[in-house]
């Protein structure tokens, strides 16, 4: 008779032992904090095989036009810079630029997917030839500014002063889609998931698009606002390198525009 009770569910069988309540208390707090986002929804948990961001998985490669745009700008803004401010004739180093740009353009016309060391070290050496130059022209306007041989109208003083620091925008923007985890070919093949820049589409990956990754304009997004706030904003360095690099952009948009306006408002008064 006691057998046959105790096989029937329906039957009172004394109070819930302690560890079963326990873990349906536990139940009801963890579906509680589901529904207030405070906790990922079932099957997102660590243990559990989530889907890749685009950023970390291999994917085609962004578009090779955007940067291509971005460098013709560079190009002809440092052709449009005075001889005085600019370290050789100002045609030769622009057809120096093109000439690499266009064998760049012919290795990945489409997308940018596929690289070799010496495509690399093409790319790398564009960018430097460009910081080299504009590099030059900040120096020789910071000197021309404080010796008073600079500067005579305030028009094109400011159309000059702008000029270099839109340079350097590009030039940094260049820089950080060059380096960050390896290039861009790097990235659209994911060998390297640590990032140097912290985008927040990675902090918070929900709010972001299944297929986001960075691209250039991200990055020359990066570089405008440094430049113009002297500090990160929304996206992070990461790494050391990116620090540093970041420090020295914000140091030389921070010289060329105090130095520029204030001799312009002088000239002006």
């Amino acid at each position: 008779m006691d057998a046959e009770h105790d096989q029937h569910p329906g039957h009172d069988q004394g109070p819930e032992h302690p560890v079963h309540l326990e873990r349906r208390v536990s139940d009801v707090v963890a579906a509680l904090e589901r529904a207030c986002g405070l906790l990922p929804p079932d099957g997102a948990g660590p243990d559990a095989a989530g889907p890749t961001p685009a950023w970390r998985r291999p994917t085609r490669g962004e578009h090779r036009l955007p940067v291509t745009v971005a460098i013709l700008g560079m190009v002809g803004l440092q052709a449009a810079v005075p001889d005085r401010l600019a370290p050789l004739d100002r045609w030769w180093l622009p057809a120096i630029e093109v000439a690499i740009l266009v064998a760049l353009v012919a290795a990945n016309p489409g997308r940018i997917s596929s690289a070799s060391r010496r495509l690399r070290l093409l790319g790398l050496t564009l960018i430097a030839l460009a910081s080299a130059a504009n590099g030059w022209s900040v120096i020789r306007l910071v000197v021309g500014l404080v010796d008073g041989t600079e500067g005579g109208a305030a028009g094109p003083l400011l159309a000059t002063g702008a000029n270099i620091w839109l340079t350097n925008i590009v030039i940094f923007g260049l820089w950080y889609w060059e380096l960050d985890r390896g290039g861009p070919v790097s990235r659209a093949h994911a060998r390297d998931n640590e990032p140097d820049f912290l985008f927040p589409e990675m902090t918070a990956p929900q709010l972001a698009a299944p297929d986001w990754e960075p691209t250039f304009v991200d990055y020359l997004y990066v570089a405008f606002t440094n430049a113009t706030a002297f500090s990160p904003t929304d996206t992070l360095p990461f790494s050391r390198w990116s620090k540093l690099t970041m420090m020295l952009q914000a140091t030389i948009s921070l010289v060329t525009a105090a130095l520029v306006i204030a001799r312009a408002v002088n000239i002006l008064h």
